[in-house]
């Protein structure tokens, strides 16, 4: 047993997936008054990310079952202690990341999220799942709330925020990464500009896997 098998983090988990599940496809009710062009807009734009999270801001914008313990997995067997993470939602893979910190023997996670209520509920799911001292959740656009006051030393990165700027937001945290530290980037696939760096060979290793997650390893001293 460990911090992810057992209560009360496992029987939690358990409730947010299946709320999750039955909130299937969620986006096509977001979606539906809106023509294709302003969809291509809202998801592509550098500028504009934060009136499409406005629009899922009741839906739980979920890892899967399989990524979360990918996450946990990567975070417990690199033996993380500083995590920053880019886009909370409702605090699921972050309690799968919180999880292995604590088998890890303790770190710290900093998390970012924008929209009010999805802080609000995080935040009951950490207390719930007995987590709380090991997540900081920073309220506000993650361009600015990423901007100052990161750990000298960062072991993994999580990009599961606004597609658009996944690049952006690694090049913030790129100059505190370990040689080693872990980036996964969900969702990738929406994002070629970051899979385009990735890909670079400039600092990175990277390999797709499955669902559209990216992972990478920073393992050279350039700059972005």
């Amino acid at each position: 047993m460990n911090t992810l098998t057992s209560a009360p983090l496992a029987p939690l988990l358990n409730y947010l997936f299946e709320l999750a599940d039955n909130m299937a496809h969620p986006t096509n009710n977001a979606f539906r008054t809106m023509t294709d062009a302003e969809q291509h807009r809202l998801l592509h734009s550098k500028t504009d990310y934060l009136e499409l999270y406005g629009h899922l801001k009741e839906v739980p914008l979920a890892v899967s079952r399989e990524t979360g313990k990918l996450l946990y997995m990567l975070a417990r067997s690199s033996n993380a202690q500083t995590i920053v993470e880019f886009g909370t939602s409702f605090g699921i893979s972050t309690l799968h990341l919180a999880a292995a910190l604590r088998d890890n023997g303790g770190g710290n996670i900093i998390t970012c999220e924008f929209e009010p209520g999805k802080v609000a509920l995080a935040r009951n799911h950490f207390a719930d799942a007995g987590v709380s001292d090991l997540i900081e959740v920073r309220v506000g656009d993650a361009l600015q709330t990423l901007s100052r006051d990161l750990p000298a030393t960062i072991d993994m990165l999580v990009l599961d925020g606004a597609k658009a700027i996944y690049p952006e937001i690694v090049t913030l945290v790129q100059p505190f990464l370990r040689p080693g530290a872990l980036i996964v980037a969900d969702d990738a696939d929406f994002s070629p500009e970051y899979l385009e760096l990735v890909h670079s060979n400039r600092g990175f290793m990277s390999l797709p896997f499955n669902d559209g997650v990216e992972v990478s390893m920073w393992v050279g001293n350039e700059s972005l």
